[in-house]
């Protein structure tokens, strides 16, 4: 079982989110130089689930788990707000999660 910052146990490749909980993922442009250290402090931060380096016009996308949007609200505008080196954000509320394991269920669906 691995542990995430959100708390409790983060799904598990193909596992759904649980259904009460609000699925976002932040991009952010943030300053050179500050990009290794700057992803480790948002992991100390209950809620965010994976912090990834990207290719782009961002440099980070974050993803964040939480169980209501006033939640994500306090997390994005006083908790990410708070550390330095972020040049910027864009947020992105996830409506529905879609994996390979769901699309395989989907193909298999009376199938013997």
């Amino acid at each position: 079982m691995m542990a995430y910052a959100g708390g409790g146990r983060e799904p598990l490749a193909g596992e759904e989110t649980p259904a009460a909980m609000v699925t976002a993922i932040i991009l952010m442009n943030v300053e050179r130089g500050r990009l290794p250290t700057l992803a480790e402090e948002l992991l100390e931060i209950r809620g965010v689930a994976e912090v990834y380096s990207v290719a782009g016009p961002y440099d980070l996308a974050v993803i964040v788990r939480v169980k209501e949007h006033d939640a994500l609200n306090d997390l994005v505008t006083e908790k990410i707000a708070a550390l330095s080196g972020i040049l910027a954000t864009e947020t992105l509320i996830a409506f529905r999660a879609f994996s390979k394991r769901d699309l395989g269920m989907l193909w298999d669906i009376g199938v013997d």
